[in-house]
């Protein structure tokens, strides 16, 4: 829900009313007078509540009282959940969570793309704990405590939750919050590391420092220190991506497999990767499976990041062309495919928001094309595909209304025919939907 400009508290006002539905962010939808959105509230439910926060068109609630319970309430894991913005949905079951996403996936076509699907595919499910192997955790002196916090942003605020330890985050990482947390408190520096990103690969588990002044002698002990005692790898932030450094200069790539498809992938603890590593693998033999290659297929692979699919792509097809803004993700796609001796694929840098029909790639033929963009979806490059005419089109997604914006204009303005759609459980207990949607030519 979008956050109104002009805002007040709310009279402590003791309210009831039932939960109709889920908000886009999992919160319970209340419509009792004005709507009021209170998380931690089930559809079903008949709850209390004050207003918190009034807006022009809806209030913000706190659930104070629940006088009736879904059958899709369950005891969230996490000691924390009621705090931490982390998570917005530890108290509904997983299967209903995913009935939640494929209901905004099916809303989202419905009322944008004002088409369905011939089948629904079911929902590719994964883990609902430890599965988080991409994180950014915020880091803060709070000098009224005199403690250091790490973790995720309380649920409506700025501030850093105290948190001990996180459900979704991935082994070990998960039970390193308070040991982070007494590292940083021994630094120097304490003062000026904002953030650590979290990259959980096969063979190490890296995280990265930011630092906004450098740490000193005695810091550098304690980091060691820290990094021998939790085998993991701590890497030091300074500027820009490119500022990245290792602790121990020797440290080998990061890598992650896709065993199905006898791929490896090397990666740096900066770059993109699909956060849930199990649904990840489903989710490329899903791809595998929908796309129906053919020995003499030729694939389009677009925002290809590092090679997710284009690799495990080109050990079906005849060719695999993948095309990415980000030319270091580029260059660590080719050395990727090198290092899994695949010879019949390419990789391009190119800014797909800008006009890319003159260029040498978009002017061959494809028969396949799998595109996976970031949330503003890939309007601009709906036409150059209309151009290409490939038999099947695989959008991946992770914003169920820029997919159905841009599959309604494959379908209205281009003829494609929408063949199947589906969630897929990416990110478990937030409201984040993941999805794909296979296109055929008509």
């Amino acid at each position: 829900m979008s956050r109104a400009s002009h805002t007040k508290p709310a009279e402590a006002v003791i309210e009831s009313g039932v939960v109709a539905s889920l908000s886009h962010e999992g919160a319970g939808i209340v419509h009792a007078g004005k709507t009021a959105f209170i998380p931690g509230a089930l559809p079903g439910e008949n709850v209390r509540f004050r207003r918190s926060r009034r807006h022009r068109q809806y209030d913000e609630a706190t659930l104070t009282a629940l006088l009736t319970e879904s059958t899709d309430r369950v005891t969230p894991r996490c000691a924390h959940f009621e705090i931490c913005g982390g998570c917005a949905l530890q108290h509904l079951s997983g299967d209903a969570q995913l009935r939640f996403k494929e209901g905004q996936l099916r809303d989202n076509l419905q009322r944008i793309a004002r088409v369905a699907p011939e089948r629904w595919l079911a929902p590719i499910p994964g883990p609902l704990f430890g599965y988080r192997r991409r994180a950014r955790l915020g880091v803060r002196y709070v000098d009224r405590k005199e403690r250091v916090l790490v973790g995720f942003r309380e649920r409506s605020s700025s501030l850093i939750a105290a948190i001990e330890r996180c459900e979704v985050l991935s082994p070990p990482v998960d039970g390193l919050i308070s040991p982070l947390c007494a590292l940083i408190d021994q630094l120097s520096i304490r003062r000026a590391v904002p953030q650590i990103e979290v990259a959980v690969a096969d063979n190490a588990v890296a995280l990265v420092l930011r630092v906004l002044q450098p740490p000193s002698a005695q810091d550098v002990v304690h980091l060691q220190a820290f990094q021998t005692r939790h085998a993991v790898r701590l890497y030091l932030q300074s500027g820009g991506i490119e500022s990245v450094r290792a602790l121990d200069p020797e440290a080998s790539m990061l890598t992650y497999q896709l065993p199905d498809a006898a791929v490896e992938l090397q990666f740096l603890p900066t770059d993109f990767i699909q956060v849930n590593a199990a649904v990840n693998h489903a989710l490329v033999a899903t791809a595998l499976s929908l796309l129906e290659l053919s020995p003499a297929a030729r694939v389009l692979d677009l925002y290809c990041g590092l090679g997710n699919f284009s690799l495990p792509l080109a050990r079906r097809a005849a060719h695999v062309v993948g095309v990415e803004a980000d030319a270091g993700l580029v260059a660590r796609a080719r050395a990727n495919a090198r290092h899994n001796l695949i010879g019949n694929v390419e990789f391009h840098s190119a800014d797909l928001s800008a006009d890319v029909s003159q260029l040498p790639w978009a002017r061959s033929s494809y028969s396949h094309v799998l595109i996976d963009p970031p949330r503003v979806g890939a309007r601009e490059v709906l036409p150059l595909l209309a151009r290409l005419a490939p038999a099947r089109i695989l959008y991946v997604s992770c914003h169920p209304a820029t997919l159905a914006r841009d599959v309604g204009i494959l379908a209205h303005e281009h003829g494609y025919e929408l063949l199947a759609a589906g969630v897929v459980d990416m990110f478990a207990h937030t409201a984040h939907v993941e999805s794909i949607a296979l296109l055929a030519s008509p």
